[in-house]
């Protein structure tokens, strides 16, 4: 789907002349954002999903994807890449996940312990909670191609950060 597709998409379960008013934006651009630009026959104007992935690209920083993801509630997780290569680590890989959990169950544990949690731990907890995500994620996508020596490095790498 293309960019201009999704904010339609968006922009029909929406009142359009609100969602212009709340932007600040005039009800014409934001119509424009929902137009294709090829053939000559769209706005030309890129919209703003066209303008995060330019910057996305031209950074390469995951970062940006990963805080519009938390402002709609969920996580990114990048996708692993689709090379295989002989030699399959599965048990390390799987260790490492019982160990991330097991870290995200001392987190609780310890944050609950005097049945109260502040929010140095909930960030704490937090964190531990979307490492395990990341990490599952990732080998569950490794799983689906058949390739664990790309997550077995994954982890190695990250370990170190």
């Amino acid at each position: 789907m293309e960019s201009h597709e999704v904010i339609r998409n968006a922009l029909s379960k929406a009142h359009v002349k609100e969602v212009a008013e709340k932007m600040g934006l005039s009800l014409s651009m934001v119509y424009k954002w929902g137009e294709g630009s090829d053939l000559g026959k769209g706005s030309g104007s890129a919209n703003p999903l066209d303008r995060v992935q330019d910057l996305y690209e031209n950074t390469g920083d995951d970062h940006l994807i990963q805080w519009l993801c938390n402002k709609a509630d969920g996580y990114f997780v990048k996708n692993p890449p689709n090379t295989k290569r002989s030699g399959r680590e599965v048990m390390p890989v799987t260790q490492e996940i019982v160990q991330q959990f097991a870290d995200l169950l001392a987190a609780i544990s310890h944050a609950a312990s005097d049945n109260s949690i502040c929010e140095t731990e909930a960030k704490q907890i937090r964190h531990e909670w979307d490492e395990l995500k990341r990490i599952t994620e990732r080998f569950v996508k490794w799983c689906e191609q058949g390739d664990f020596v790309h997550l077995a490095e994954d982890l190695k790498v990250n370990k170190v950060n």
